[in-house]
């Protein structure tokens, strides 16, 4: 167990398409502690923490034994969320020795405790800002939806953009040859940060190219953070509606 790592999932009540989301049951267990479950199971990890903005998700992770701290309502983001937390712990625990904080997203049931420690393994170079993970993409309605970021790394596997749209366009080649014709990878939305640069990335303002696409990765790059990625085996599925809770029925014990 590394002593310096935590673990922070991000787990907000309110949801457009889900209200309730991190609460609702899987096989008579919520979602939230199947994911908190799943993260404490990574030796990489020294804690595991819920940063939300209810009581409902507070009492129930107290209740369940898992470590919880209430945030703001008016964070925009995951990251701004687990910002406040890492204040919080610090001012709690002015000796703190936690020098990177993986973000771990409250909505992936089937979390594997795998993604944790290769997102980790970005940090073997110590110019490394932020990590995150990509996965290769095979099926071609992947690459074509815009719910599904794209991105493309340069040699070093460090970041040089996150899309909606499939990058890199093949010039010449019909789409339905894309796949066939190039490696294109997606974004498993994991992140770990170290701590100081953490500090700074909540302090940015939103950019332009993360305006247009609405990713809040590209506000990093913009501003000449150093994103380093990892190439992971693992799928996520995320939990967005009602309806997506039925396609864990059979996967989840």
């Amino acid at each position: 167990m590394n002593s310096n790592v935590l673990g922070i999932i991000p787990a907000r009540y309110e949801s457009t398409r889900f209200p309730g989301k991190p609460l609702a049951l899987i096989h008579g267990k919520s979602m939230i502690r199947h994911v908190y479950e799943r993260a404490k199971e990574c030796s990489s990890l020294s804690r595991v923490i819920v940063a939300t903005d209810d009581q409902r998700i507070f009492d129930h992770v107290s209740a369940f034994g898992g470590e919880v701290r209430m945030t703001s309502r008016e964070h925009r983001s995951g990251t701004e969320r687990i910002g406040e937390v890492m204040k919080l712990i610090q001012d709690e625990e002015p000796g703190s020795a936690i020098e990177l904080v993986v973000n771990i997203q409250g909505d992936e049931p089937l979390l594997n405790p795998i993604q944790i420690a290769e997102v980790l393994d970005c940090f073997r170079d110590s110019a490394v800002h932020i990590g995150t993970l990509k996965k290769i993409i095979v099926d071609k309605a992947e690459l074509f939806n815009p719910n599904v970021v794209k991105l493309v790394t340069d040699k070093q596997g460090r970041a040089i953009y996150f899309s909606r749209s499939p990058i890199p366009f093949l010039r010449g080649i019909p789409e339905h040859q894309w796949i066939e014709k190039n490696a294109h990878f997606k974004h498993v939305g994991i992140y770990a940060y170290r701590i100081a640069v953490l500090r700074k990335l909540v302090s940015l303002s939103p950019s332009p190219l993360e305006i247009a696409e609405s990713l809040e990765q590209l506000r990093w790059l913009e501003y000449g953070y150093h994103i380093q990625v990892e190439r992971t085996e693992t799928e996520s599925v995320a939990v967005d509606t009602p309806e997506d809770l039925l396609k864990f029925t059979n996967n989840i014990a």
